[in-house]
């Protein structure tokens, strides 16, 4: 085939020199690939390489690739192998391949106690700069949130709206068949080893105890932290990568203000009602169950929930739930803004934020459990 590349050796004196020639394209890639391996094992063979392109016919960034890297595989030492002939256009093109570092070697270190102390050391040290960023991100909202109440016809109506129809209304369908399902789990287990002392309508109370404090809201915050909280997260990294949000501050907009307010407001809405929603369609699995499996009839069912639970039991966790929607909210909006220019940033910090999410909801669950212990509710 005419313009197939080609990579000669000429000696020169105590040098050596090769000579590139025809077309280094993608298109010839098995070839390139072959030739330059073949000339790499020439490194340390000579004082002097030199890479003489001049007859090169087309070039694009895959050849110009090859040929930087076979420059750096033949640089031994301060010997330096040389790259000339090149048209300008083609140089431009090598030069800015040339900027590109070579990643380094992933060499994890000898596992010593020193290194071990270091990882926790850096692990706690991560651990209070991400507080720091929460913490600067909900004054940040708040200060937002304050601008708005001051000028009402600033806050953003249809974009709130738009967000709660994707994290509310979009999410009651895999909400309730989750809840439903983990609801059924329960009263089955609850059945299955309350029987042996005859005691299957104590469910009832263990159902409606764990659903309406515990398992219900943590569980659907546990769901929104996956699904809306990464969604906000990628949202808003898209947009940092592509440069829109410091085109808000260009033309004198608040990215706070336009794009995490009405995400958060509209999560602190949302999770209430989805924690209903859920509770309910739990204690319906549950019953459910009670009724086929455990024989409870379900007017039986009700009079001891009724009896079992109390109005403090339905607040405690609805009480949770906006707070665990505005952790969730700050949280996705610090990883999304935190976002470089590359799709590996934009995939480390949508993982970082389930993660972190996750872990927060959490954590304020738990320091709810004690808070309310403490006041005896």
């Amino acid at each position: 085939m005419s313009g197939d590349p080609t990579l000669e050796r000429v000696a020169q004196g105590d040098g050596l020199a090769l000579r590139a020639a025809g077309s280094w394209t993608a298109p010839f890639a098995a070839v390139l690939e072959r030739i330059v391996a073949d000339a790499e094992k020439l490194k340390g063979s000579r004082p002097d390489i030199f890479i003489d392109a001049s007859q090169v016919s087309r070039l694009d960034t895959f050849g110009a690739w090859l040929i930087e890297r076979l420059r750096r595989s033949l640089t031994v030492g301060d010997a330096e192998a040389k790259i000339a002939g090149l048209s300008a256009n083609y140089a431009s093109l090598v030069d800015e391949v040339r900027r590109v570092k070579a990643a380094p070697a992933d060499v994890s270190p000898p596992l010593t106690i020193t290194g071990m102390l270091d990882q926790i050391g850096r692990s706690v040290a991560g651990f209070g700069a991400t507080i720091v960023q929460l913490v600067d991100m909900l004054g940040a909202v708040l200060a937002a949130a304050g601008r708005v109440i001051i000028r009402p016809t600033t806050f953003r109506f249809a974009s709130t709206v738009h967000h709660l129809e994707q994290v509310a209304w979009r999410a009651v369908p895999i909400v309730g068949l989750i809840t439903f399902l983990i609801g059924c789990i329960i009263s089955q287990q609850g059945l299955f080893h309350f029987r042996r002392f005859g005691a299957d309508i104590f469910v009832v109370d263990m159902l409606g105890v764990l659903v309406l404090r515990e398992i219900g809201v943590l569980l659907v915050a546990i769901m929104v932290a996956g699904r809306s909280g990464s969604a906000y997260t990628a949202e808003l990294g898209s947009m940092k990568m592509r440069e829109e949000i410091d085109a808000l501050r260009t033309m004198g907009f608040d990215p706070i203000e336009v794009l995490v307010l009405p995400r958060l407001l509209a999560l602190i809405i949302a999770l209430p009602i989805l924690a209903f929603l859920g509770a309910m369609a739990a204690l319906y699995g549950g019953g459910l169950v009670a009724w086929l499996y455990g024989g409870v009839e379900p007017e039986a069912f009700l009079l001891r929930l009724r009896d079992a639970i109390s109005i403090d039991h339905f607040i405690v966790g609805m009480v949770k739930a906006p707070v665990m929607a505005a952790v969730i909210g700050i949280v996705a909006c610090v990883e999304g803004l935190a976002v470089e220019g590359s799709a590996e940033s934009l995939g480390q910090h949508t993982t970082s934020s389930v993660v972190k999410g996750i872990f927060f909801v959490i954590v304020m669950d738990g320091v709810f459990a004690i808070f309310f212990a403490s006041i005896g509710m």
